[in-house]
């Protein structure tokens, strides 16, 4: 058995291929019987220096389910950060009052810091443009559910390439996994050449586009982004950019009869809601996902699954 136990998880990377499956298949477990009463006796702290629905919500129900308990804040405003203090002597203060740390932060590197402070597991809930990794595990999940396996598939990505973190980590992850990918976005908004450096090692093949009608018949995945205006220098630039790809049933005629649209939410309109009704439309559930895969971790890292 892999042993996950008081490790944190900042980059996907941290974890082994091994690592990663046996947490897929500990959240199996978890969507089967969710409500396992195992983390009576411990304390989640959920500590939020940005705005999030899915991620939060996902683990604070990951923790109720498990009949954990929670502290923390959904906005800095509430916390002592108004004041001047500094993220170390957050995470120390709040490391007295809990056992595992779960931090959403702007600023890329953050979660790495904090880690690295911190005498209790931190998660990384997302650190600016740089990594999401649960994000990540919960798109694995979901890929594996949906196609029966993760090797040797056609994965397109589409939109914020650039700053999306979401496709930086899952790029990284399916780079374990023989994956062809498709990445597709406007010229400005590319995948960084740090990830595409990645695929390289790896021995595997990308490839890109501006257009994405094209891709599509290919796809066994199609992950659609959100333009994030918030990461944006100059707003002219996000304006230039923000409609660039819109999602419409009609597109998906020619598609594979097993491709799923998966999106890591939220949307703004790059999904039109005429896809939601349509079998292939996965992202509701993917988001569902979130709670079991963010169950399993936490359980491992405490060391309550193996």
């Amino acid at each position: 058995m892999i042993n996950i136990k008081n490790r944190s998880l900042v980059s996907i990377t941290d974890y082994s291929k091994e690592e990663i499956l046996r947490i897929l298949d500990i959240a199996e477990d978890f969507e089967v019987n969710q409500r396992q009463k195992i983390l009576s006796d411990y304390v989640v702290a959920t500590l939020f220096f940005e705005p999030s629905t899915r991620t939060r919500l996902s683990f604070e129900s990951a923790v109720q389910y498990l009949g954990g308990g929670i502290v923390g804040f959904a906005s800095p405003d509430v916390s002592s950060v108004t004041k001047g203090e500094s993220l170390k002597d957050t995470i120390l203060t709040v490391s007295n009052y809990s056992d595992l740390i779960v931090m959403r932060n702007p600023m890329d590197g953050s979660a790495r810091y904090a880690s690295e402070v911190s005498p209790v597991p931190i998660i990384n809930a997302g650190d600016g443009a740089n990594q999401h990794p649960t994000q990540c595990l919960l798109d694995l999940y979901s890929i594996r559910k949906t196609q029966g396996k993760l090797d040797h598939l056609n994965i397109a990505m589409v939109g914020d390439l650039k700053y999306g973190r979401t496709v930086h980590s899952l790029v990284q992850a399916l780079s374990l996994f023989n994956t062809t990918f498709h990445f597709v976005s406007p010229e400005s908004l590319k995948m960084p050449s740090s990830v595409k450096t990645w695929v390289k090692k790896a021995g595997l093949e990308y490839h890109q586009y501006t257009d994405f009608k094209e891709v599509i018949p290919k796809a066994d995945i199609l992950y659609m982004t959100r333009i994030q205006g918030e990461r944006f220098p100059d707003p002219l630039e996000y304006e230039k950019v923000k409609n660039a790809y819109i999602l419409d049933n009609a597109m998906l005629e020619n598609s594979k009869d097993s491709l799923k649209v998966l999106h890591p939410l939220p949307r703004v309109n790059e999904i039109n809601e005429d896809v939601d009704d349509n079998p292939k439309a996965y992202y509701f559930q993917q988001a569902q996902n979130g709670v079991y895969v963010r169950q399993a971790l936490i359980a491992a890292i405490l060391g309550l699954k193996e």
